[in-house]
């Protein structure tokens, strides 16, 4: 069968599609319409067949080829962490922007997962000192092997805690960062479409879906230094509460900012008691 038949025949859409063969080939876009007319091999066909099997009964695209792009970099991705999805990079841009007069800032990142934001931020900051928090071991493995591949030194520190529990007391940060679980636990999105294959901690609480944004709000200004900001990522439903728990704890210049779809999409203020 050829690549271009191959393509045809299948029922995905086209983009998922391109996207699976180049994964099973190897081949870059421009190799799939240079050689749409070339006859594949039986098991390079099989593969893409398994795979688009896998995609129609609801499986990510990301798990299927093992990675998502995130930030300009391209990020492992295993059934243990969460995907990491366009809208997050609000949160690493409001991260740099915290940052942006602080040499050497100190930068903490709450339920990291793949280690996207604090990757993405060290990345982009090599000065940065980041620390990196997830209470599963195995996402912090998926988080540290990212940062080896995609880092040019060991400028982040991965801590497994659940939240700030294990973090030295005495660790001030310019700016934390958090894309905690916030989905609430009857929210009937958990058992639709990508979501179901993602693990479920990182996506609820298993109760309001603020829970673990009232424990971050709470806890921060602990490990905050003076004027140091907080940004969270919440449901786009979620600002106006997210915004009340910010300044019923002392938090100052509360606002919070739209995705670009247009989505109050995170939350944060800086704390100056």
């Amino acid at each position: 069968m050829t690549v271009s038949a191959l393509l045809q025949a299948c029922a995905l859409p086209p983009l998922e599609a391109r996207i699976l063969l180049m994964h099973v080939l190897g081949w870059r876009r421009t190799e799939l319409i240079m050689r749409d007319a070339e006859i594949l091999p039986d098991d390079a066909v099989a593969r893409f067949e398994a795979l688009a099997a896998r995609r129609l009964a609801g499986e990510p695209i990301a798990q299927l080829v093992g990675k998502r792009e995130f930030f300009g970099l391209d990020f492992d991705v295993t059934p243990d962490v969460l995907i990491p999805r366009p809208e997050t990079e609000l949160l690493v841009e409001l991260a740099l922007e915290a940052i942006a007069d602080t040499p050497n800032a100190r930068v903490l990142d709450l339920g990291t997962g793949t280690g996207a934001i604090a990757i993405a931020i060290a990345h982009a900051r090599p000065d940065a000192r980041v620390w990196a928090v997830d209470r599963s071991s195995a996402a912090l493995q998926v988080a540290r092997m990212n940062a080896a591949r995609l880092l040019d030194s060991n400028t982040i520190t991965f801590v497994e805690s659940d939240w700030t529990a294990k973090l030295d007391p005495s660790l001030l940060f310019e700016v934390i960062v958090s894309n905690p679980p916030y989905i609430a636990s009857d929210d009937p999105h958990l058992s639709q479409g990508d979501l179901r294959f993602e693990p479920r901690g990182a996506l609820t609480d298993d109760a309001d879906g603020l829970s673990a944004i009232r424990t971050i709000i709470e806890t921060a200004p602990f490990m905050l230094a003076k004027n140091g900001a907080l940004w969270i990522e919440h449901g786009y439903d979620q600002s106006d509460a997210v915004r009340h728990l910010l300044q019923a704890r002392g938090f100052t210049e509360v606002r919070s900012m739209h995705d670009l779809a247009g989505i109050e999409r995170c939350s944060g203020g800086v704390f100056t008691a």
